[in-house]
């Protein structure tokens, strides 16, 4: 049973950095592309980041493009999210899933707040 656990979050100021982490359980890790997504109040969940599963191609959304970094470690069974110059438009709760889901589970993310 796939079992998702995001944290890391917090409250930080414009500018600031964060690092999010995500550990998997219930599904051979190395075998999956994994992705952050992030959810802002009133908004649609949004891809941000992903990471093929060796970790070999990673892409971005453009809003986070040479801000973040995604990595993973398939050892620790972990997918972090290092995040700089932070801007309160980043506001959001964090979520990691699978490549391609299960789209119908969510772990309960992590509160990322931006503000001065």
């Amino acid at each position: 049973q796939v079992q998702l656990v995001e944290s890391g979050g917090g409250l930080v100021q414009p500018g600031g950095s964060l690092r999010l982490s995500c550990a998997a359980s219930g599904f051979i890790f190395s075998n999956y592309g994994m992705k952050w997504y992030r959810q802002a109040p009133g908004k649609e969940r949004e891809l941000v980041a992903s990471i093929s599963n060796q970790g070999a191609i990673q892409n971005y959304a453009d809003s986070v493009k040479g801000r973040f970094t995604i990595s993973r470690d398939n050892a620790q069974r972990t997918v972090s999210l290092q995040m700089n110059s932070l801007k309160p438009e980043d506001t959001a709760v964090y979520y990691c899933n699978r490549w391609n889901g299960p789209y119908d589970y969510w772990g309960q993310g992590t509160q990322v707040t931006v503000s001065s």
